[in-house]
């Protein structure tokens, strides 16, 4: 929209402050720098380039855009609402206020035309990655020909503290190493943190080391309304690399005693200085929230813009389904991420019937079956791959320039892993799966609480899940990772037992449309498991489940889960015949069960016993009973450098040692 004039887009710049400014004030709370320092980046990208529908939340060739530096959420509500979108004036003045449509970082799923969940620094412009490569990938399967239905850009604001954080740094590498040439991050260089200048930190040269990356840089006057409007257009045109913008600011700008310092960072500005800045930049005094006529007139030109290429857009899409049905039926089907009726018996054929494999094995036979019954299911591996097993075996890697594969070479990037997979579960029609060791859960534990929170449907492989993977030693074996992954509000975790159980976990994970799934697996074999004879394959599904059923009601319930169920087996052989043994395979999927069926398996009264190869942290909330009736057999102490047979005798994973402490407990 190259026709609208900088002094109106000044107009607008100042209107998106002042919005801001004001939302943080009456809130006593928030970050008015940020917006106020990148207003003139906002008005120029929403008004001039930036394609988007507030009538149209979904559209699939929509830009997409991201704010990675989500503290400055009044920038984007404010952008939001002067677009159209259902975000009113009050909702602007509701900031940070209980059940408001604007928290205090934007929330994907609280605020139309919010694409992501930011906050936590450096995450947004991964996820913007992810976006982009998603869009890479459907648009290498279903774009080919006369129209590409997914034709759009992706926008990331972004500022110092998102690259500082260590997971920017790994993404925009994977991205530079992909030629993701769809992504534009805009970098807010105020050269301010919370504690002062960027100077007493961060002295790197931003623009070499994304140069290093293999992204184009582009350096502006970030309140240079021609300069911005011509980087915008650079970068849209530019091809082969992704580009970062690096816009030069000054936080605050418009506060003729805050700007340019910390002090403008994160507190309201204050009424003095309120009035201040408004006298400054020439805006009216007696007017709160104020939106000059100008400026709707702005916006709402841009609004039926838009509405013109959206309908033009609609009817190229409509011809193109008549030519290409089959395309776009595909095409459709991955965006609903559909799962056929039969995935449970999809994902048990050709599985071994004997033991002695391990679980990570198992999985690798039972995601090539799903690979095939569920083409929304795209990943790969931190550089693990041949230890992982998590390699589709027919399908290609996306490398630069060819993405229509499913095998994601993520290198050894944990975090990016992980906030990438979230950015393609944000971008839809991709169940997004990542492995690692579940010891380096560790490095990528924030980007997996953030797809909790926001019900991603995102699936995490971790092998080598216990002291059993043996001479690597204390370093690789996770003790507190399982408890810690069980602490997450919304993630399910899984730590299947054998064949069945871990096909049974994946068709779970992969059903499961609210949040996150973890699977985790070993590096070592596992017998097979024998079950009673009333046993059906559908009670795995409910999380925990009767393996062994007692001569009545039970006096002992023995718990496992994972490698360990087979040590509970043989444990019950010297217990007699009123003792059930219980697999825990998903406590989260067992805790939303009805309260009939938890009572049944928990049987209040019996003595219990809970084995797991791992921290004893929270199971006695898990299976209930006193401290009295309850023997936790786990680990609360690192592990050692042995052979896993010599680990098993030194920590006590033995039948004998269990029974010797059940009898000391309970003689």
């Amino acid at each position: 929209m190259s026709s609208v004039l900088p002094k109106d887009i000044s107009i607008a710049a100042n209107t998106i402050r002042f919005l801001s400014a004001e939302g943080v004030e009456k809130a006593k709370s928030g970050h008015p720098g940020m917006p106020m320092g990148m207003a003139e980046l906002g008005a120029v990208l929403w008004l001039r380039h930036l394609r988007h529908s507030p009538k149209h939340l979904d559209w699939m060739a929509r830009d997409r855009f991201v704010l990675s530096n989500g503290h400055g959420s009044m920038f984007l509500y404010s952008l939001l609402h002067l677009s159209g979108y259902e975000l009113s004036v009050l909702d602007l003045q509701s900031f940070r206020q209980w059940e408001s449509k604007t928290p205090g970082h934007p929330e994907s799923f609280m605020t139309p035309g919010v694409e992501t969940t930011t906050g936590p620094l450096g995450q947004g412009i991964a996820n913007a990655v992810g976006m982009a490569l998603g869009q890479k990938i459907l648009q290498g399967r279903y774009g080919r020909g006369s129209f590409d239905p997914l034709d759009h850009l992706v926008y990331c604001f972004c500022g110092d503290g998102c690259l500082m954080e260590g997971v920017s740094g790994e993404a925009s590498s994977l991205a530079g190493h992909l030629g993701l040439d769809n992504l534009v991050l805009v970098y807010d260089d105020n050269e301010i943190s919370i504690a002062g200048d960027t100077d007493l930190a961060f002295t790197e040269n931003v623009a070499q080391r994304y140069q290093s990356y293999g992204w184009h840089v582009i350096d502006i006057d970030g309140h240079d309304v021609e300069a911005i409007d011509a980087a915008y257009s650079e970068a849209k045109a530019h091809k082969g690399q992704p580009t970062i913008i690096v816009a030069h600011t000054i936080i605050g700008k418009g506060s003729p005693n805050k700007q340019n310092t910390e002090g403008v960072h994160g507190a309201p500005l204050g009424a003095d200085e309120m009035e201040a800045a408004k006298k400054n930049l020439g805006w009216p005094l007696d007017k709160a929230f104020h939106v000059p006529a100008e400026t709707k007139a702005l916006f709402s030109a841009r609004a039926e813009e838009l509405a013109k290429e959206y309908d033009v857009w609609n009817s190229q899409y409509h011809d193109w389904k008549s030519r290409e049905p089959e395309t776009e039926k595909n095409l459709q089907a991955q965006l609903n991420m559909e799962i056929a009726p039969s995935l449970e018996q999809d994902l048990l054929a050709n599985l071994p019937d004997g033991g002695g494999v391990a679980s990570r094995k198992l999985s690798q036979q039972v995601l090539q079956s799903a690979a095939v019954a569920v083409p929304s299911l795209v990943g790969g591996s931190a550089d693990l791959e041949p230890s992982t097993l998590t390699l589709i075996a027919d399908s290609s890697d996306i490398q630069k320039g060819e993405y229509a594969g499913a095998n994601i070479r993520f290198g050894v990037r944990e975090h990016a892993m992980g906030a990438i997979q979230n950015g393609l579960a944000y971008y839809g029609g991709f169940i997004p799966y990542g492995a690692t060791f579940l010891c380096f859960l560790d490095y990528m534990k924030p980007a997996v609480r953030l797809a909790a929170l926001s019900e991603l449907r995102c699936l995490y492989v971790y092998t080598h899940d216990s002291i059993f993977l043996g001479e690597d030693g204390p370093t690789h074996q996770p003790i507190e990772h399982i408890a810690m992954m069980r602490a997450i509000p919304n993630l399910h975790v899984y730590r299947p037992a054998d064949a069945l159980e871990t096909a049974m976990s994946y068709a779970s994970a992969l059903r499961r449309a609210s949040g996150p799934s973890a699977l985790v697996l070993t590096r070592q074999g596992l017998p097979a498991i024998e079950r009673h004879a009333g046993f059906k394959n559908e009670d795995v599904a409910r999380g925990a489940y009767t393996v062994l059923a007692s001569d009545g009601e039970p006096e002992l319930v023995l718990f496992a889960s994972g490698s360990e169920l087979a040590l509970a087996m043989e444990v019950a052989q010297g217990c007699g015949k009123n003792v059930r043994v219980v697999s825990m395979l998903c406590t989260e999927l067992f805790a939303e069960q009805d309260a009939a069926y938890r009572e049944q398996i928990l049987a209040p009264g019996a003595k219990r016993v809970v084995i797991e190869a791992a921290s004893t942290f929270g199971w006695q909330g898990i299976v209930g009973g006193s401290s009295e009736e309850t023997l936790l057999i786990g680990i609360d102490q690192f592990g050692a450098s042995a052979p896993a047979s010599v680990l098993k005798e030194k920590f006590g994973f033995t039948a004998e040692s269990i029974l010797a402490r059940m009898q000391e407990k309970w003689s």
